[in-house]
């Protein structure tokens, strides 16, 4: 039986408030510190990418977000390091709960950036698929 390739898949929040786009800066976690990203995080075997999204929301700045809530924006196919992954990212502007940094160990700060100009030092390819986004591009290819 042929063994077949293996890809990492995660997922991505575009949380949106007011022409605002909810972000966290990294921090202590040995990749991209220092640099803002969106709420994120990689699925798990056994939940749906919509789910896994949910999850990540609730467990990084305490929301609650109803799964059909949630609305596909952008897929990325990229190659990160000696691997390649598959990105979902999703955007969402209904929530139930306050948000706070639920990880500080880390995320050392939350921003609410304007979607037009959002800071240069945001992680590369969360800024390719943001940029994406604003363009309704769907698709994108990165890394390679």
């Amino acid at each position: 039986m042929k063994d077949y390739f293996k890809v990492v898949c995660a997922v991505h929040l575009f949380l949106i408030r007011d022409g605002k786009v909810l972000l966290l800066r990294r921090f202590n976690t040995g990749y991209e510190d220092g640099n803002y990203s969106v709420i994120a995080g990689h699925i798990d075997g056994g939940e749906t990418a919509r789910s896994a999204t949910v999850r990540e929301a609730a467990e990084e700045v305490g929301i609650m977000i109803d799964p059909d809530d949630l609305r596909f924006v952008h897929i990325m196919h990229r190659k990160a390091r000696d691997h390649e992954r598959v990105d979902f990212f999703f955007t969402c502007d209904k929530w139930r709960g306050g948000i706070r940094n639920s990880e500080p160990e880390r995320c050392d700060e939350l921003k609410w950036s304007s979607i037009d100009s959002p800071p240069s030092n945001m992680v590369p390819y969360v800024r390719h698929a943001f940029n994406n986004f604003k363009n309704n591009i769907f698709f994108s290819e990165f890394g390679w």
